[in-house]
């Protein structure tokens, strides 16, 4: 697993993590066949939680339409944090939803609204025990 720290639409992916970073595997994510989690945090600044919640809520319902995307929910913590949870088929898909209108959009729309960077993390699977519970399914 590897955390970055990059404004969404820069060198990086849909959430903002590096093409380059490394998997749990310890392999380059980018390349692989393999499913991705990724986990996006969003930290908002003092007042802005509903403009960031607006922005999230116009586009999710169009990254849910991209072809390989699985999941892409929000969950909040007590403190205000907002965790972005996806799946995606493929480091492949995940690099087109980067390129994709949508996450352009949502660059823009968050610009002056977030406390700090979002912080991203690609997850390959590891595999263990129950084949159902053991890894995070569509």
């Amino acid at each position: 697993m590897t955390d970055s720290t990059a404004p969404i639409g820069s060198n990086a992916d849909a959430t903002g993590a590096d093409s380059t970073s490394t998997a749990a595997t310890g392999t380059p994510a980018s390349g692989t066949d393999a499913p991705l989690v990724v986990t996006a945090i969003f930290r908002p600044a003092e007042g802005k939680r509903e403009q960031v919640l607006a922005a999230m809520q116009r586009v999710i319902p169009r990254v849910h339409e991209e072809e390989g995307c699985n999941l892409y929910a929000i969950q909040e913590a007590e403190d205000g944090t907002i965790a972005m949870i996806e799946h995606w088929d493929s480091a492949a898909t995940l690099d087109a939803h980067g390129a994709a209108a949508p996450v352009a959009d949502f660059n823009v729309e968050l610009e002056g609204l977030l406390a700090s960077p979002v912080e991203v993390t690609r997850y390959t699977p590891i595999p263990m025990g129950d084949a159902r519970k053991g890894v995070v399914l569509p």
